[in-house]
């Protein structure tokens, strides 16, 4: 009875799984909108035309994104602002790959996002996110891979990708920028090995553009000026070699918890080793 329901519901049109929802995905052409700033436009558009594959692809404006949104023919790649519940203003920046339809409404609202990436501070630009930009778009169209071939893998969204240092963390050296290290860490060196290691920025990140085997760097996204039990904070450790996304985590700022990984973060990531 299950399987006729389920199969008049499909007929029907009505069936509405995170995995039936994007079973079109590669079918469909993907707009990656250019936000318009002259070094993200082409950065992304350079990105892109390097490792995406999963779905054909073109570049259009944000006016063109107005215009396409309602259509269920298109896909969109796009870096959108968003504010968080109790914040006065959008705090973060974040790279989003949502389905086009009839629902869509102001900004993505209304539409079937299919996973969303914190990229940077809204308003403000370290340059680290154009460092990462790449590993980002790829982990998205991993991810989506991911998610249209499993029902399970489309629910877990970022959670997804904490498999992998699950699996693989244990084995890589951990370059983690200082910066990233919250100032409620007083102690971060009990967490660390021969493999694990807190280093300047400059020098994690250019692990991360040399493509250093084997070898996972650090990166968050946090607020330019947060708001206090509202804004989030997000802690992130890329693969050098492979450009991927393989741990993530977020939390609140408060007065006790500051942007970058917590003691907690560090226990969690050590207990893998």
């Amino acid at each position: 009875m299950f399987l006729l329901a389920y199969l008049t519901a499909l007929a029907q049109g009505r069936v509405s799984t995170k995995k039936y929802m994007i079973a079109d995905f590669s079918d469909k052409i993907t707009k990656v909108v250019l936000p318009g700033s002259d070094v993200l436009d082409g950065a992304l558009r350079q990105e892109v035309v390097n490792c995406w594959t999963l779905s054909p692809f073109e570049f259009c404006t944000p006016a063109d994104f107005e215009r396409l949104k309602k259509s269920a023919d298109y896909y969109f790649l796009l870096v959108g602002s968003t504010m968080f519940k109790g914040e006065m203003a959008p705090s973060l920046q974040f790279l989003t790959l949502v389905k086009g339809g009839p629902e869509a409404g102001e900004g993505t609202s209304g539409m079937h996002e299919v996973i969303s990436l914190p990229l940077a501070a809204a308003g403000s630009s370290s340059g680290r996110e154009l460092v990462y930009l790449g590993a980002m778009v790829n982990s998205i169209q991993e991810f989506t891979e991911a998610a249209m071939t499993s029902e399970k893998n489309a629910y877990l969204g970022t959670e997804w990708f904490n498999a992998a240092y699950r699996r693989e963390g244990k084995m890589m050296t951990i370059w983690m920028s200082e910066g990233d290290v919250d100032a409620s860490v007083k102690d971060p060196s009990r967490f660390l090995d021969e493999d694990f290691r807190i280093v300047p920025e400059d020098d994690s990140d250019q692990k991360f553009i040399s493509g250093a085997f084997n070898t996972l760097c650090s990166y968050v996204v946090a607020p330019l000026f947060p708001a206090e039990g509202a804004s989030m904070c997000y802690n992130m450790l890329f693969e050098a070699n492979s450009r991927r996304l393989v741990y993530i985590s977020r939390h609140k700022i408060t007065a006790g918890k500051g942007a970058g990984f917590l003691a907690k973060d560090l226990k969690k990531i050590a207990r893998a080793r």
